[in-house]
């Protein structure tokens, strides 16, 4: 199967060594890997990986997806720094989903920082 994020890998040698893994264990290397990684959560329904990879500042309590929005393709527009040795970084990206029949896209300018080894989502910058 291939991986969700239109890496063009499949799910297990791409998204999936990181979803599957133990808390704590596996970390993406770099903003844009973490942005991908989450749209397979989001496009697969792992609501724990998303929420584990949320910036505890600005995650959510709780998190429910539309189980009638189906995620189909990721386009990655932007990266700005995000790299393995930086610290904070950002991913421009439109993710296209159906819903209800219906064809959408999501873009977004999204903030990554990096504690430690692992990258966490922020939020939307403020001019997404």
């Amino acid at each position: 199967m291939r991986c969700p994020c239109n890496s063009g890998d499949t799910l297990e040698g791409c998204c999936g060594r990181f979803l599957d893994a133990p808390a704590d264990t596996a970390f993406p290397p770099t903003a844009e890997a973490l942005m991908r990684s989450r749209y397979t959560a989001f496009a697969t329904g792992d609501t724990a990986y998303l929420l584990h990879t949320w910036h505890p500042d600005t995650r959510p309590a709780s998190l429910e997806l539309d189980p009638g929005q189906q995620w189909y393709r990721l386009d990655i527009l932007d990266t700005v720094r995000g790299g393995p040795w930086d610290n904070d970084g950002g991913v421009s990206f439109e993710a296209h989903f159906r819903r209800r029949g219906a064809r959408d896209s999501l873009r977004e300018n999204s903030r990554f920082v990096r504690i430690g080894r692992q990258w966490l989502y922020v939020e939307p910058l403020k001019n997404s």
